[in-house]
């Protein structure tokens, strides 16, 4: 994708204002600090959740860096409001806060010559240390800009946490955003326009249960899971044979005490995924139909005790969506990278970014610089490979769409 010249310029005239120049300086300068509060947050535990110690210590970093106004919103958001000049425009910086990882897990950093092991390390405490240090690099040169922008670490981007914090802001009646960055994993090239929507269940089918040769006869909630798979399969691989790329799978099943027990209850976990909105959400039809009609087939099937029971559980709706790259946010987003001699690359994926990108504002989500592999294991890990240029990068993309006020000296 090609970026258009006025927006090429643009950025090449930002990044060689004298104030930005002072800013980069010191963004290089505030490399070792940085570094501490990307292993002060590292080991801080934010499990899926439970995101709260992490919060309130993230927080006390806003404040000490130096906002306007910083809080915890309803739903565990930490937000720190650095005000502009009065443009009445809003944009979000953000990063989110939770990891993947389960209570207990070790989060402690270990060196290997210079590359940083710890689970969560690059995903996402990396973009938390960005954008602290984007505040303050702001603070220290006097960058003032028209609009407020809004420095934020968000609750529930990853898994079952359905991007709660997010769709907290987003929310009808809430505040009014006009763009929005999230930094999220490594690297300088990636700039993600697009979302990819995904809906996700918990099925759960219910029953008496008994012993497998006494009860025998009763409904059996294994294998009406069973028949709601095979349907499933039948129906759903036919649907995404045609059209744009859509997936399902069944993720997770459990359920039963024992070999010689009719289970009480068995269970799976589903998760669809499309890059249409209309495709993802017809294939959400076709789920719930099947689920319906196995367990109704199953009932037909039983020779004794009450019918089965289907519970179904939505545990996750992540909406699709895309931001022109002709969109003057993507196209400035795109300029950034190439003004550090990198070839953007546009992507899809599923991030923060989707609930703005599927209501139509300007919202990419960027890596915060350096390189990193692992993200979801416990062996992640993370290099400070000309990670400061990540942050310059996203420092010309705030200053160029919430507009840098002109010096009065």
């Amino acid at each position: 994708m090609e970026i258009d010249e006025q927006y090429a310029d643009e950025i090449a005239a930002l990044a060689q204002d004298p104030r930005v120049e002072a800013a980069f300086q010191r963004i290089e300068e505030l490399e070792d600090w940085t570094m501490e509060n990307l292993i002060t947050i590292t080991e801080i535990p934010a499990p899926p959740f439970m995101e709260d110690e992490r919060g309130a210590a993230y927080l006390e970093m806003l404040r000490e860096v130096g906002v306007d106004e910083a809080y915890q919103d309803e739903v565990g958001n930490i937000i720190g409001v650095r005000r502009g000049t009065g443009g009445g425009r809003v944009l979000v910086v953000s990063a989110h806060l939770d990891t993947v990882f389960p209570e207990g897990t070790d989060v402690t950093v270990q060196f290997r010559g210079d590359t940083l092991y710890a689970p969560g390390v690059g995903d996402d405490s990396r973009g938390l240390a960005v954008v602290l240090t984007l505040l303050r690099a702001m603070n220290e040169v006097e960058l003032q800009t028209r609009d407020d922008v809004w420095f934020v670490g968000t609750v529930g981007e990853e898994g079952l946490g359905d991007l709660r914090g997010v769709k907290h802001l987003f929310r009808e009646g809430g505040p009014e955003i006009d763009a929005f960055i999230s930094i999220d994993g490594s690297g300088l090239e990636g700039v993600t326009n697009a979302a990819l929507g995904s809906r996700r269940y918990r099925v759960t089918v219910r029953g008496e249960g008994g012993h497998s040769w006494g009860a025998f006869g009763i409904g059996n909630p294994a294998h009406a899971l069973g028949r709601a798979i095979r349907r499933f399969d039948e129906v759903a691989a036919e649907f995404v044979s045609d059209g744009p790329r859509t997936s399902y799978n069944v993720g997770r099943i459990g359920g039963g005490t024992s070999v010689n027990s009719v289970p009480f209850e068995s269970w799976m976990e589903v998760d669809m995924r499309s890059l249409s909105q209309e495709s993802l959400l017809e294939l959400d039809r076709r789920f719930l139909a099947t689920m319906e009609e196995a367990v109704a087939e199953q009932n037909e099937r039983r020779l004794e005790g009450p019918p089965l029971i289907l519970d179904l559980e939505q545990v996750g709706d992540r909406p699709s969506g895309e931001i022109s790259p002709q969109d003057p946010f993507v196209q400035r987003a795109m300029a950034t990278v190439a003004h550090f001699g990198a070839q953007p690359r546009l992507g899809r994926s599923s991030t923060d970014a989707n609930v703005p990108i599927s209501l139509g504002i300007p919202s990419v989500t960027i890596g915060g610089g350096g390189v990193g592999a692992g993200a979801h294991s416990l062996d992640e890990w993370w290099l400070n490979e000309d990670g400061h240029l990540a942050i310059q990068r996203t420092l010309l993309l705030i200053l160029a769409d919430a507009g840098m006020v002109e010096d009065d000296g």
